[in-house]
């Protein structure tokens, strides 16, 4: 399962109220510095896909991503060093110090140097 903060829900709220029909896609890739790195894109269901509700936004993740998001906990954070998204993943053994990427205890990914 994944969660939403309300901050995270009222931002995503915003987002989708302005494309109808799309939601919340959370993904991983492999790459970035660490092994794994995070996505988020607005996009359409596709029927393979998992996907959670949260005070009506529907978060949609794909299941080669579900076993490294699995229990991961989305935030919106707006502050003086800027706005955006994290994730707080409890399957991260280890991330990147610039927080986009990620390796679990079970699989390392496929490391690149950090770009960001």
């Amino acid at each position: 399962m994944i969660s939403l903060t309300d901050a995270a829900v009222g931002k995503v709220k915003e987002f989708i109220d302005q494309h109808e029909g799309l939601s919340l896609r959370i993904y991983v890739s492999k790459g970035g510095c660490s092994g794994y790195s995070y996505g988020m894109a607005l996009d359409e269901v596709h029927e393979e896909d998992q996907v959670f509700s949260q005070e009506g936004v529907a978060v949609i993740v794909d299941p080669n991503s579900l076993p490294y998001l699995d229990g991961s906990r989305v935030d919106y954070v707006d502050s003086l060093m800027g706005a955006g998204f994290s994730l707080e993943n409890p399957n991260a053994v280890s991330a990147c110090g610039c927080g986009h990427s990620f390796r679990t205890e079970d699989s390392k990914g496929a490391p690149n140097s950090c770009s960001h």
